[in-house]
Parts: structure tokens; C-alpha cells; sequence
């Protein structure tokens, strides 16, 4: 009996934190968040992620925002010898700051920005049995202050992830011709 409580406990945890709500920006704008970010950071639970995480460099992300509110996104990724380019379209839901793409079932959450050099994003995406979390540090320009990785660590334990999963991303310009 003592065995089990514990790991009751831990499951009704686990439960709770799937279900919690993830905050986003208080009063966000569009406006102010669309432009060209770079992925400074990253953690995440994904299997992919996991894999690759050990040879990735920052990305470009490139946001703008349609008229009816809706999030597109072109990333591009530098990998070994190419640029991976995607695109994406998220539908606003909810406040401002959140929005969902029922394709690819991902739920993105814009945590915290001050629009000119910062922003955390969480992403959960729902792919086969497990749900896979993700927390980015995207900032303006591909350094990330020692402050900025900071606060971007005191978050990683509130979305339910561990910083031994954390990638900081090396700078990369391989790709800043091809986001265009």
C-alpha cells in the first residue's frame, strides 16, 4: 500500500497537469508579434525532437496573420545539407495568444513576449497515444541573453517537462536565404 499511494499520486499529478490551463499573453497583439523570429531554444517530450535534437541549429520562423485572425507560420530548418521548409496555418481559439491547427492536432499557446526580442511559445500536439509537449524560446535576433534562457528555464517544470530535455540551439545563418 505504501508503494502504490505514491505512484497514485504521481498519476492523479500527471492527470491534472494534462488538463491545466496554459496561459498565454495578457492583452496580446498580432500585430506586434508578427515578423521574422529565430528558435533559440527549445524543449520538448517528442520522439522526433528527441532523436534530433543533438544536431539541430536555430531556425527562422516567420509569422504574419490573416485577416481573420488566423496564425500562419513558415519555419525553416537548416539541416545537414539542405533547408527544411514548412508552413503552417493555426485558427485563433479562444483569446488572443491561442490558437489550433486541426490537421496536424496542435494546440499553440503564446506563454509570454515583449514583442521586440522575446517570446515563449508551448505546443502540444496530439500524435497517436501520447501527447507531446513543446516549449520554445523564440527572440528577434538569434542570441538569447543569459536572463532570457533563464526565465525560459523556470518555465520548463510548469508545462511538465524537465530541463535535462532542453536544446539552446547554435546560431545558424545556412539558412536566412531561403525564408524569403
Amino acid at each position: 500500500m505504501t508503494v502504490v499511494l505514491p505512484s497514485l499520486v504521481l498519476a492523479l499529478l500527471c492527470l491534472l497537469r494534462a488538463g491545466a490551463e496554459v496561459p498565454v499573453q495578457l492583452g496580446f497583439s498580432a500585430k506586434k508579434f508578427a515578423g521574422t523570429w529565430h528558435v533559440a531554444a527549445v524543449v520538448s517530450n517528442c520522439s522526433v525532437f528527441l532523436k534530433m535534437k543533438d544536431g539541430m541549429k536555430s531556425s527562422i520562423a516567420t509569422i504574419s496573420f490573416t485577416p481573420e485572425g488566423d496564425l500562419a507560420m513558415k519555419l525553416v530548418w537548416p539541416l545537414l545539407d539542405r533547408c527544411q521548409k514548412f508552413e503552417l496555418l493555426f485558427q485563433r481559439s479562444g483569446p488572443a495568444g491561442h490558437y489550433m491547427a486541426a490537421q496536424e492536432k496542435r494546440d499553440l499557446h503564446v506563454m509570454e513576449t515583449d514583442y521586440s526580442h522575446y517570446a515563449i511559445v508551448h505546443e502540444l500536439q496530439q500524435r497517436g497515444q501520447e501527447p507531446s509537449t513543446t516549449l520554445q524560446l523564440l527572440t528577434r535576433e538569434q542570441d538569447a541573453s543569459p536572463q532570457l534562457l533563464q526565465k525560459f528555464k523556470e518555465l520548463i517544470p510548469t508545462v511538465g517537462l524537465t530541463e535535462d530535455i532542453l536544446t539552446v540551439l547554435p546560431k545558424s545563418d545556412q539558412c536566412t536565404k531561403a525564408i524569403s
